[in-house]
């Protein structure tokens, strides 16, 4: 079997060396003649998966390791017969963390604190639905709209959701973790436009780590260099890479498309299509996920006095990932390469990040009443 793999897959040759020649290559040159007499093709989603790459291909089986799949045309598979596998909730619990780390740096830096908050979570799939339960462990108040889930729920749906003006007018923190659909009642396509964005209290801070047409740049733009009384942290941008460099100028932390980049979200979605591969030959996965996630660089943390939770969380969350990083990074590859090479260059080069569940917190003393909620944002945690 030839397979053809973006070159920024991790731990591919463990997880398909097993099942025939690798070629890797970058995610954006791959093109059709690559894949021609390939029988393989894993991506992530930056490989836009199309009628015009799969025209002359003889391949049979696609995967990518991310939860979208807004990147491929699942029709022209179908018409090809070709096998289709993605890796749902691969990277959801990084993009949690990168949502927490977001929002407790905010906090520190404007003077609010996020227990005070009342956050509305628009999407409440793999990461949303992760990110309720986090933010309800450490006692922050949250509201929650996902239209397709509340008409599925039927009745039920009204406790459960609420409309999403409703969340605009409660709401001091609006965090989108929805995919892109561009059609239907339950369309997304910026889904916050001019008049919601205009709608948005002073104060608010508008986080969007789903997609970026999602949002209309140009009225959030408009908002952000006119009254600027607004925060915005945009890792996901329209028209990626070649992103607007006066809207990313205007908001309080911008990244390159990374939340949910932790090495064990890249290591389980690569696992998970190594999965969906072997399913579709018949044969056994090679690798399992505990064979290929290396040991933390920092594995333990031990507080020994109480001290306020906020502190604590960001104390913990900086031991293994702070925002501020990739943020900074974006703005200096922009600054010298260019803002599309740049945008591309954090991505290819993005440096080693885990996850929160690699960190154990060992309390004692009086650190010991932190125990529920740090376990409940995400970390191990062991006292006494």
């Amino acid at each position: 079997m030839k397979l053809i793999v973006d070159a920024n897959i991790p731990a591919a040759e463990r997880c398909f060396g097993a099942f025939g020649t690798l070629t890797r290559l970058p995610g954006r040159e791959i093109s059709a003649e690559h894949i021609r007499d390939a029988d393989a093709l894993i991506v992530r989603s930056i490989t836009q998966v199309n009628e015009s790459l799969l025209a002359e291909s003889a391949l049979r089986f696609v995967g990518t390791c991310t939860i979208g799949t807004d990147h491929i045309d699942h029709a022209a598979l179908a018409r090809r017969n070709i096998a289709f596998a993605s890796a749902p909730g691969c990277n959801a619990d990084a993009v949690v963390d990168y949502v927490l780390s977001s929002l407790l740096i905010l906090a520190e830096r404007d003077g609010w604190s996020l227990l005070a908050r009342t956050v509305g979570v628009v999407g409440v799939g793999n990461v949303g639905s992760r990110l309720l339960a986090r933010l309800q462990a450490l006692g922050v108040k949250t509201l929650a709209c996902d239209p397709p889930r509340a008409a599925a729920m039927g009745e039920k749906g009204d406790q459960a959701f609420a409309p999403l003006d409703t969340l605009i007018e409660r709401c001091d923190v609006l965090c989108l973790h929805t995919p892109l659909v561009k059609d239907g009642p339950h369309a997304t396509y910026q889904l916050l436009d001019a008049q919601r964005i205009n709608e948005l209290a002073p104060g608010t801070v508008l986080l969007n780590a789903g997609r970026g047409d999602c949002i209309d740049e140009m009225a959030l733009r408009g908002r952000l260099a006119g009254k600027g009384d607004i925060s915005a942290v945009l890792d996901v941008w329209e028209n990626e890479p070649s992103i607007d460099a006066s809207l990313r100028d205007l908001v309080a932390l911008a990244t390159p498309h990374i939340a949910g980049h932790s090495l064990d979200g890249k290591l389980r979605g690569t696992w998970m299509i190594q999965q969906a591969l072997a399913d579709h030959g018949g044969q056994v996965a090679p690798e399992a996920f505990t064979d290929i996630c290396p040991p933390p660089a920092v594995a333990s943390l031990h507080l020994q006095e109480a001290l306020p939770l906020e502190d604590a969380l960001r104390l913990c969350t900086r031991a293994v990932y702070d925002v501020r990083r990739d943020h900074d990074s974006l703005q200096r590859q922009m600054h010298r390469q260019g803002v599309k090479v740049g945008f591309d260059t954090c991505r290819a080069d993005y440096p080693l990040r885990r996850e929160f569940a690699t960190l154990m917190v060992r309390l004692s003393g009086g650190a010991a009443e932190l125990e529920a909620p740090l376990r409940g944002a995400g970390f191990q945690v062991q006292a006494g």
